[in-house]
């Protein structure tokens, strides 16, 4: 299992405003290319996000399916990559003082990614995830809709500034 963690410079409840609007999840999810559709009810349990990975002409329309949903704590995401199968994403979020430490767990589930070594499909997926979160970051910290100014409003810098991202 891919694990990854990131110090942000905004609430939790900013994080879980950014995993709420479905039409933002091509902006930090690494691989989406375009969002088709957001289903009425996300992201409540068993809601869907329709949206295609790869690049034109090669796309692939895919889904994405909420397992848990426990704001602002945590989210489990079943993406479902085609060809490349299912996975099971758990994103979880702890205050830390005026900030919070988010976390990606990353696992396959069916497809041919199981059929990789563990250290191989971790290798590859923490690097990906790595810059899920740089740009989670930048939303979360004052550059999505409805979030709260961020790293401005408790008078850091954001943390998706700080280079060179560790990967």
């Amino acid at each position: 299992m891919a694990r990854n963690a990131r110090l942000l410079h905004c609430t939790p409840e900013d994080v879980f405003r950014v995993l709420e609007n479905g039409w933002l999840y091509p902006l930090w999810v690494v691989g989406t290319s375009r969002m088709r559709d957001v289903g009425e009810s996300w992201p409540q349990v068993g809601a869907t996000l329709h949206h295609s990975f790869g690049s034109w002409p090669l796309l692939v329309n895919d889904t994405t399916i909420m397992r848990v949903w426990d704001p602002p704590h945590r989210a489990v995401l079943e993406p479902h990559g085609g060809p490349i199968g299912v996975a099971r994403v758990a994103i979880d979020v702890k205050r830390r003082g005026e900030g919070c430490v988010v976390r990606i767990q990353e696992e396959p589930v069916t497809g041919p990614t199981r059929l990789l070594p563990d250290t191989v499909f971790d290798a590859i997926t923490r690097w990906r995830n790595a810059e899920t979160l740089h740009r989670l970051a930048y939303l979360a910290e004052g550059g999505a809709p409805g979030t709260e100014g961020g790293a401005d409003a408790i008078g850091h810098e954001s943390s998706a500034e700080r280079e060179p991202i560790r990967r």
